[in-house]
């Protein structure tokens, strides 16, 4: 028979655990909602920012609706664990080249409508770099990951 002490620490963990499933389940919803109203933001940026020129107004819809992937793979990555219990490493590297591929294009874009002193232009190439470089890395980590996860099964 348990004892009262026993009986305390089982509920507690019962409750933590129950906040726990609460807790993935918010902020699962608070992606999907923050997609959402980033979506819309974009569209409606783009569609006010259209005076200012068709290549300027698409890099910033583009720049939000990666922002709107980044979102929803978190979303997946939360629903996929709360079906599962178990969290893997590949929405996360997708999330890391999205990501990347996100501030390259931020940077682009934010280069082609300032004009740069030469010590700017030098960070930018190195940022620009080392941005690129960590989409390689991540690629390959990807390509590695799937060929073991293809080996366990």
């Amino acid at each position: 028979m348990p004892t009262q002490t026993e009986k305390m620490y089982k509920s507690s963990i019962n409750l933590m655990e129950w906040l726990e499933k609460w807790g993935y389940i918010t902020a699962g919803v608070s992606f999907l909602l923050l997609g959402m109203v980033v979506f819309i933001h974009g569209w409606g940026a783009f569609l006010f920012s259209l005076h200012e020129g068709v290549l300027k107004a698409a890099m910033r819809l583009m720049v939000d609706l990666l922002l709107v992937i980044i979102f929803m793979e978190l979303f997946r990555t939360l629903l996929e664990f709360l079906k599962t219990h178990t969290l893997t490493l590949e929405p996360f590297l997708y999330i890391g080249i999205v990501a990347a591929i996100r501030r390259i294009l931020t940077l682009t874009a934010h280069d082609t409508v300032l004009e740069t002193s030469a010590d700017q232009f030098q960070r930018y190439l190195w940022d620009l770099g080392l941005h690129g470089a960590l989409v390689l890395v991540l690629t390959l980590s990807l390509f590695i990951y799937k060929i073991g996860t293809r080996t366990k099964t």
